[in-house]
């Protein structure tokens, strides 16, 4: 079994700066939001040349990305999906003019066996799925904050479930953060895994879930 592991927050939080740190020789980033990477010199390291970059935002090709990287390429440890809200939206704009309920119903199923496959891939791979969030705020005040999904469907899979580790981006000014456990979120991770709160950077989280 794979280690999965979902990344969430707002757009500017730092959910794709925190990839910076992995090896570019063991990583390969999918960039379904085709808007490129965030940090400087990110074109020398990923790159169709180096072939651990590819801008794509079918869900279904994704899928089958995958599936050939576990079985063929070994060197390949760490898989980043930045970001699945990307894939969602394109599917959506692409059947914008179908009507009915048929689309949303697919792009849950597409959506669930992405994220169910991930879970059956090599044990030594690593996916991070970033994911943008959303926060709500119930008729008693209450705020929560989770990931963010295109359609009741997928609202009520809960996606945070199919996750052992779920991070949360958080920000203030120029210091970026993880929270790993719930505080009015659904931000979690294994009992004693992680710190509450960790640098923004995932290479020392994979290596505790590694460890533990």
């Amino acid at each position: 079994m794979s280690t999965v592991i979902a990344v969430m927050g707002e757009s500017g939080s730092g959910k794709t700066t925190a990839m910076r740190n992995l090896d570019p020789k063991t990583t390969y980033y999918i960039d379904a939001d085709m808007k490129g990477l965030s940090w400087k010199g990110w074109k020398k390291q990923y790159n169709a040349e180096a072939k651990n970059y590819i801008q794509i935002d079918d869900p279904r090709g994704v899928l089958g990305l995958i599936h050939a990287i576990s079985e063929k390429s070994k060197t390949v440890k760490t898989i980043v999906i930045d970001t699945l809200n990307g894939l969602m939206v394109a599917e959506e704009m692409r059947r914008s003019k179908e009507k009915g309920y048929d689309k949303w119903t697919d792009i849950a199923s597409y959506v669930w066996d992405l994220i169910q496959e991930s879970l059956k891939l090599r044990d030594d791979l690593a996916v991070i799925f970033l994911c943008h969030s959303q926060t709500e705020r119930d008729d008693n005040g209450n705020i929560w904050t989770r990931i963010k999904t295109s359609g009741r469907k997928l609202d009520k899979i809960v996606l945070e479930s199919k996750f052992t580790t779920v991070l949360l981006c958080r920000s203030e000014g120029e210091k970026h953060w993880f929270e790993t456990q719930s505080n009015f979120s659904t931000a979690k991770s294994p009992m004693g895994a992680l710190e509450p709160t960790m640098d923004n950077d995932i290479v020392p989280v994979i290596k505790a879930l590694e460890e533990f």
